[in-house]
C-alpha cells in the first residue's frame, strides 16, 4: 500500500469527482437532465472512498485523506439540506440537488459549504451571460420585477410572501455547469492552499 500516499489519495478522489461532474454537466447541457445512476453511483463511490482510503482531513485539505463514512454522510446530508429549499423554490432541479449531495459525499460537510458558495457566485454570472447571449435579459428583468411586486403586495396585505413562478420564461440554464465550475474553483483554491478564503476574509 506504499503507493497510497496522501498526494495520490487526493489526486485519485479529485479526478474521479471531476470526471463525474464533467459527465453530469455534459448530460445537463445536452438533455437538461442528470442521470440518477450517475449521482447515486457517485454518492456511493464518495462514501466508499472516504471509508476505505487512508485517513486524513479530507481530499481537499493540507493533510489529504479520507474523512470516514460518518463525515462523508454528513457532507451528503448537508449538501442536500442546503439545496432542498432552492429546489422547493424551483431555483434548481432535482438532479442539481442530488449532484451537490454527491459532492458532499466526496468532500465532507466543511468543504460543501464553500462549494455551494462558489456555485452560487458562478451561477449568478452564468445566468447573466446566458440571458444576454440569448437576448432575453429584458425578459429576465421583467420577470424579476413581477416577482418582487407580487411579493410586496402580498406582504402589504399581510399574506405570506412567496415567489410565484412567472409564465414568461427567460430561458433555462443547465445549472450543473455552475455546480461543476464552483467545485473546480474550490478544488483549485484548495490545491493552492486557499481553501478557507471566505473564512479568512470574514475574520480579517
Amino acid at each position: 500500500m506504499e503507493f497510497l500516499t496522501p498526494a495520490s489519495v487526493a489526486a485519485t478522489a479529485s479526478i474521479l469527482l471531476c470526471a463525474l461532474l464533467i459527465a453530469a454537466t455534459w448530460s445537463d447541457i445536452r438533455r437538461y437532465r442528470i442521470p440518477n445512476t450517475l449521482v447515486y453511483g457517485g454518492a456511493i463511490l464518495g462514501l466508499v472512498l472516504n471509508t476505505f482510503l487512508p485517513e486524513g482531513n479530507g481530499f481537499a485539505s493540507a493533510l489529504p485523506g479520507a474523512l470516514g463514512w460518518r463525515m462523508a454522510l454528513y457532507g451528503l446530508g448537508l449538501g442536500l439540506a442546503i439545496m432542498l429549499p432552492l429546489y422547493a423554490l424551483h431555483v434548481v432541479g432535482a438532479g442539481d440537488t442530488k449532484l451537490v449531495a454527491m459532492i458532499g459525499a466526496f468532500l465532507g460537510p466543511h468543504s460543501i459549504v464553500y462549494v455551494i458558495a462558489f456555485m452560487m457566485l458562478t451561477g449568478g454570472v452564468l445566468a447573466i451571460v446566458y440571458t444576454l447571449r440569448a437576448g432575453s435579459f429584458g425578459r429576465m428583468w421583467r420577470n424579476l420585477q413581477t416577482m418582487l411586486l407580487a411579493t410586496y403586495f402580498k406582504a402589504a396585505l399581510h399574506e405570506a410572501p412567496v415567489l410565484d413562478a412567472v409564465p414568461d420564461s427567460a430561458g433555462r440554464l443547465p445549472y450543473a455547469t455552475a455546480i461543476t465550475l464552483g467545485t473546480f474553483i474550490y478544488l483549485g483554491l484548495a490545491a493552492l492552499g486557499h481553501r478557507d478564503v471566505f473564512y479568512f476574509y470574514a475574520w480579517s
